[in-house]
């Protein structure tokens, strides 16, 4: 009885050290979820602004102007490129995420952000281009590299769409795994549309009909335009993966303190009726020896 009572304890040790663990790791995630959502929700106004942008100058140019990001093309090689998170401990949200590569052909090919989307595109045969390391800060300058890789290899003929696989970041219980296209922007419109739709605004698009003058000229300027929106999306997009990361973590360390704390409770209730057992046995073989004495 004694090994049980022993055995018991250093389950309770051990189950007590696990919800400390587990509380610190809430708090760290806590503390980086509030960051990371202000950052998110901050960023949409400003996307859907420079969406809107784009869209009213490309209006004023009208159907004769082309760019290379806005032609439709024919579609022989699908881009995807995959946000995961760089740890675990956060749910099942990256096996949400990688549900939605079943419906992917495997002729696709893959940028991954992220070190368990990498891992995973890895392990299932998929055609892996490249991935990139971002910090949980998530600066401008971080997101860069992997645009300027995407463009160039849609550009190239490589990819002939980008699409943008990655947790929508909805409250702190809810992160929908959500498929983006990106490029090519057919129909930028609609894009912004659907944006205001997902931020909670008026669903229409704005329409600027005045009349624009572009200096030093509509081609220059414009023609930086689809890139610079393109990178935008993508920053905004990690913005979004990262508030969804910890705030999916935060909630499963949550969980795991509280159950740590319920089987410690079983598990102290079963180690005070061992011990109250052990004792009434002692009693009993103490009142026994001693009636046998007389």
């Amino acid at each position: 009885m004694a090994k049980g009572l022993r055995e018991i304890n250093q389950r309770i040790k051990s189950v007590k050290s696990t919800a400390q663990i587990t509380k610190a790791m809430q708090l760290v995630a806590s503390s980086k979820m509030k960051r990371a959502q202000e950052a998110a929700l901050a960023g949409r106004d400003y996307g859907i602004l420079l969406a809107d942008i784009l869209d009213s100058a490309l209006q004023n140019l009208g159907e004769n102007y082309s760019h290379p990001l806005i032609q439709p093309r024919e579609v022989k090689t699908r881009g995807i490129l995959l946000l995961s998170t760089d740890k675990g401990l956060c749910g099942a949200l990256n096996v949400n995420l990688f549900r939605l590569l079943n419906d992917i052909p495997k002729s696709a090919k893959f940028v991954a952000v992220g070190r368990k989307g990498a891992q995973f595109l890895a392990r299932t045969g998929r055609h892996l281009l490249a991935d990139f390391p971002i910090s949980d800060r998530v600066n401008f300058s971080e997101v860069r590299a992997p645009g300027e890789f995407l463009i160039e290899q849609y550009l190239k003929g490589e990819i002939d769409t980008l699409e943008i696989i990655f947790p929508h970041f909805k409250n702190t219980l809810m992160q929908e795994p959500t498929l983006l296209p990106v490029l090519p922007l057919t129909d930028i419109h609609q894009v912004v549309e659907s944006a205001r739709a997902k931020s909670g605004g008026k669903s229409q698009a704005y329409r600027d009909d005045r009349d624009m003058a572009f200096e030093p000229s509509a081609e220059e300027i414009i023609g930086q335009l689809p890139a610079l929106y393109f990178k935008n999306t993508l920053y905004h997009t990690v913005l979004e993966a990262k508030a969804s990361e910890h705030s999916a973590r935060m909630v499963a360390m949550k969980a795991a303190t509280d159950n740590a704390k319920k089987i410690t409770e079983s598990l102290t209730l079963e180690y005070n009726k061992a011990r109250q057992a052990a004792i009434t046995q002692e009693i009993v073989e103490i009142t026994a020896a001693a009636l046998m004495e007389q």
